[in-house]
């Protein structure tokens, strides 16, 4: 039944799937890969796009242009939030290579 939906129905229900579960659901057909696998990329590239972000949140502290918090409060949580999204951007990447999603050298 799963692999009768129209692709827009996949669309929405790719984008609803958490990340541990999402490669397995490229296993229904060959229209839940593809979706899958464009869901996986876009997922990567938001985690890349979100530790960059971070990063320069981080940069501006250590050049004194927040003083409203301590530093030690920022860099536990810089820390700990990257760490985070390193693990989850990791992940789904592991799973895609595992999976044969990753088609960029």
């Amino acid at each position: 039944m799963l692999d009768q939906l129209p692709v827009e129905i996949v669309e929405r229900i790719v984008a609803k799937i958490p990340d541990t579960d999402l490669i397995a659901a490229s296993k229904v057909d060959s229209v839940w890969w593809q979706e899958v696998r464009q869901e996986a990329y876009k997922r990567w590239k938001n985690y890349a796009t979100t530790i960059g972000h971070v990063q320069a949140l981080r940069k501006l502290f250590e050049k004194g242009n927040i003083d409203w918090i301590s530093f030690e409060d920022v860099n536990d949580f810089y820390k700990r939030w990257i760490d985070r999204l390193t693990k989850d951007q990791l992940y789904i990447m592991e799973k895609m290579l595992r999976n044969g999603m990753v088609v960029d050298p």
